[in-house]
């Protein structure tokens, strides 16, 4: 899938930009600048009139203290130098027909995009309730950081974001995931001098590595440095141009410096001088393009610009005898007493007059029309770019069949096989791959450790920095492919959620215990689907966000104790589920994946979490009983049960995850030869067995007590820390009988069996358990026979280096008796994590 080309792209000027259209951003700039102020600071009279009808009295008054709102929230510093970026980019987007969206890495710059979406026409389109005359431009100013108002970042409730910008560091992971397969678009991506000194922002520099500009749109790096940060100055604002330059130079970009603000040059020269420039850098970019299709593919030198200008350009130069404008006291809200002191108050008049408000708007609060004549129209406009609004221009997979990848277990038996679960996730996603060109992996360097390796077969790795002359070691590198590595968690999390909040659909991998790498990135773009789906209906909904976590806790041969971490569900947990954007799924094995996988890739407007083993293990169900169990999330296993019925049980063994599922599956087998009558329940969808009261999609009571019964015993083996099952269920009937076996903090480089057994979750752990809970004195024996088993398997392990033969040859009694049946002491012990 190809997005729209808007207008006729890349496509240089033929004549020097016009003066009417730099007054026109004069005007515009002024215009934003006057809104930007009046939103941290007025509640009402928005044209600071002298006969300003009072709406609580109903008398005419001039313009006053009692304008201003009595709390002072918002962001003045960055906004001025963004107001000016935006004005400068609608003139290029309006001269040159260029799609562009536009990322503002200052978040704090809110107020900037919510005055460009007014003046661009689009606010008014979704917000019809910012009628156009003054009572709507009072109502604009007096919602910002108001209660019952909107946010102070460039938030979804502003048409034209993509990207909040609420936490620092992402902005260039965004703009290039958003022109991945997007070759008309144009992002430009405004990065804060603050964020610049974050981690994620300085490797992402490194992104233009992994683009082509033949397949790929463009990304524009605008470094905005304007001196500080909250309290003190930016690292970047402080060293010498030349260092820059040769940093930038050093990244792969043709830095071009802009300095502007800091002496008493007109705006009109200001103005001039940018618009030259921006045009001289798009005339590059032009070139880039079109040399790509040519078919030159040496990696470009891409143009960015450092944009430096004065902190609170345009503010008051001092405020109660010390420096705002250029200063970090510009920061905030440079005068917090407007309101309660008539000095400051003073102040605040003179600053909106300084924009002339009577050149911009007339009498009635409109906006003329010499301000935004210069501007782009219909889907050029920034806030109404269908790549800004990506579900717009979404479009369904075309799935393959997963029963094309299903394993035998009909034919094999419950308990077949050895089948890497990750693999065969990775093989049908490789066929999605095949079928799709709207779907990308994404992976830190462990595409092929985590089983996606089967991509390989369809596309290569895109790459752009560089290849040996021999070869040996570069086979799968191209200039372009639908796989992406670079190994930055931080990164295929940018990457994937630039990409599919532009209409497109994907996946990255991560070993489990390292996606807390981004927990806050995750937090933060399910805060936004949260926003969204609560109440911005104009939003179209977007593909979900998949993330593949294996080289999971129970596994860990090559690495140990550093690499286990199953937490991540924890943080899932504490989303919203009046808006359900988050799902955690735990397939037991290689047929569950699959149903997994085909669910998550037509999914919309979530996170999806798949904890998916990737060592040999047996297949215990069929695809169609994998995708009846994962449509309610949780099912029992008759096949494996040995009641009857729940009644006529002794407990209840559930489980979550694949390797516990295995566990109890070999204790439930050795609780039947004792006579044990136990039901089997797997959990495939965690949050289906939240409290009912705390999740309108989870299982009802009524179905809770049939799985797990009203006062039976649950043995419950789950596969990250205990605590989660019990804040999960705290609600549900029985709960106080759920017996649950987790990760307990502990492990090592060690094999299989020693790490299960460290942790309690090895199989005679488990039954030992069950015998405690059904009858701990009548079995007293036969627990301690499978205590002094674990020990003895131990010792085993430590002095043959591998696990005990009684751990790596049991098969469930259904599988079919032959060597695929089995799992040998190679393939139980052996591991490829890293």
């Amino acid at each position: 899938m190809a997005h729209p080309v808007i207008g006729t792209p890349w496509q240089k000027l033929t004549h020097a930009v016009p003066e009417e259209e730099l007054e026109g951003v004069e005007k515009y700039w002024r215009a934003s600048n006057y809104l930007s102020v009046g939103q941290i600071y007025l509640r009402s009279n928005p044209l600071m009139k002298s006969d300003f009808v009072d709406e609580k009295t109903g008398q005419a008054r001039d313009f006053s203290r009692a304008d201003v709102k009595h709390r002072l929230v918002g962001h003045w510093g960055t906004t001025p130098g963004v107001n000016f970026l935006f004005g400068h980019v609608n003139r290029l987007i309006a001269d040159h027909g260029q799609s562009t969206v536009f990322l503002m890495g200052p978040g704090h710059g809110g107020p900037a995009g919510t005055s460009q979406s007014l003046l661009d026409g689009t606010y008014r389109e979704v917000r019809p309730d910012i009628t156009d005359d003054e009572a709507g431009l009072q109502k604009f100013f007096r919602q910002f950081s108001y209660p019952g108002g909107i946010p102070s970042h460039f938030a979804p409730e502003t048409p034209g974001s993509i990207h909040e910008g609420g936490e620092l560091g992402y902005t260039l992971s965004h703009a290039y995931g958003a022109i991945m397969d997007n070759p008309s678009l144009l992002a430009v991506a405004v990065v804060g001098d603050g964020e610049s000194e974050t981690g994620p922002l300085a490797t992402s520099w490194q992104s233009n590595k992994l683009v082509n500009p033949k397949t790929d749109g463009i990304v524009l790096p605008i470094l905005h440095l304007n001196g500080y940060k909250i309290a003190n100055p930016t690292i970047l604002a402080r060293v010498s141009d030349a260092e820059l330059a040769e940093f930038f130079e050093g990244m792969g970009y043709d830095p071009h410096f802009f300095v502007a603000g800091f002496d008493n040059e007109s705006h009109a020269s200001i103005h001039r001088r940018f618009a030259n420039l921006l045009e001289e850098v798009f005339d590059q970019i032009c070139d880039i393009k079109a040399a790509a299709e040519e078919g030159d593919e040496t990696r470009p030198v891409y143009p960015m610009i450092i944009f430096r200008t004065p902190k609170g350009w345009t503010c008051p130069k001092h405020i109660d005898g010390k420096k705002t404008e250029d200063s970090w006291r510009a920061h905030q809200v440079p005068l917090a007493s407007a309101k309660d002191t008539h000095e400051h108050f003073r102040v605040l008049r003179n600053w909106l007059k300084s924009y002339k408000p009577e050149e911009l708007f007339t009498e009635g609060g409109q906006v003329k029309d010499d301000v935004v004549a210069f501007m782009p129209q219909g889907d050029l406009r920034i806030g109404a770019n269908p790549n800004a609004n990506g579900g717009k221009i979404f479009q369904k997979l075309e799935l393959p069949d997963i029963h094309e990848h299903e394993i035998p277990v009909a034919e094999k038996g419950h308990g077949w096989g050895a089948a890497e679960a990750a693999r065969v996730f990775g093989a049908y996603t490789a066929d999605v791959l095949a079928k799709n060109d709207n779907f990308r992996i994404f992976g830190p360097d462990e595409t092929a450790s985590n089983r996606l390796q089967d991509a390989y077969k369809v596309t290569g790795k895109q790459w752009d920095a560089g290849y040996y002359a021999d070869g040996d070691n570069d086979e799968l590198l191209f200039p372009s492919g639908k796989v992406v590595e670079q190994l930055s968690e931080h990164q295929c999390e940018g990457f994937l959620e630039g990409y599919v909040l532009t209409g497109r659909t994907g996946v990255w991998s991560s070993y489990e215990s390292f996606v807390h790498v981004v927990d806050s990135m995750v937090n933060q773009h399910c805060k936004w689907l949260e926003a969204t789906v609560r109440e911005i209906p104009w939003r179209a909904p977007i593909a979900g966000l998949n993330i593949l976590l294996s080289s999971h806790v129970w596994r860990q041969d090559h690495n140990g104790f550093s690499h286990q971490d199953p937490g991540f569900i924890d943080l899932l947990l504490n989303k919203s589920n009046e808006t359900h954007v988050v799902n955690a799924y735990y397939p037991c094995d290689a047929n569950m994946a699959l149903a997994v996988a085909e669910k998550v890739y037509q999914s919309t407007n979530c996170v999806n979490a798949i904890f998916c083993g990737k060592q040999p293990a047996p297949t215990f169900i069929t695809v169609d009983d994998a995708k009846a169990e994962l449509e309610e999330g949780v099912a029992e296993w008759k096949w494996a049960s040995s009641a009857e019925s729940i009644d006529d049980a002794d407990l209840v063994i559930a489980t979550c995850g694949d390797v516990p599922t295995l566990e109890a599956l070999a204790a439930l087998d050795m609780l039947k030869k004792l006579g044990v009558k136990a039901t089997f329940v797997n959990v495939v969808d965690l949050l289906k067995i939240q409290n009912a009261s705390e999740n309108d999609l989870a299982i009802s009571d009524e179905r809770f007590n049939e799985l797990f019964g009203h006062d039976k015993p649950v043995l419950f083996c789950f596969h990250a820390y205990s605590g989660t099952i019990r804040r999960l269920v705290w609600d549900r009937p029985n709960h106080d009988n759920f017996h649950v076996h987790g990760y307990e903090e502990k492990g090592s480089t060690t094999t299989p069996f020693d790490m299960l057994r460290l942790n309690n979750m090895d199989r005679w752990a488990l039954a030992a358990d069950a015998l405690r809970i059904v009858d701990a004195e009548k079995f007293a024996d036969q627990i301690q026979k499978w205590e002094d088993f674990r020990l003895e398997a131990f010792k085993f392990a430590c002095d043959e280096g591998y696990d005990h033969p009684d751990f790596t040859s049991w098969v469930w009694p259904d599988a079919a008796a032959t060597s695929n049946g089995q799992l040998s002491a190679t393939q139980m012990t052996a591991g490829d994590n890293e």
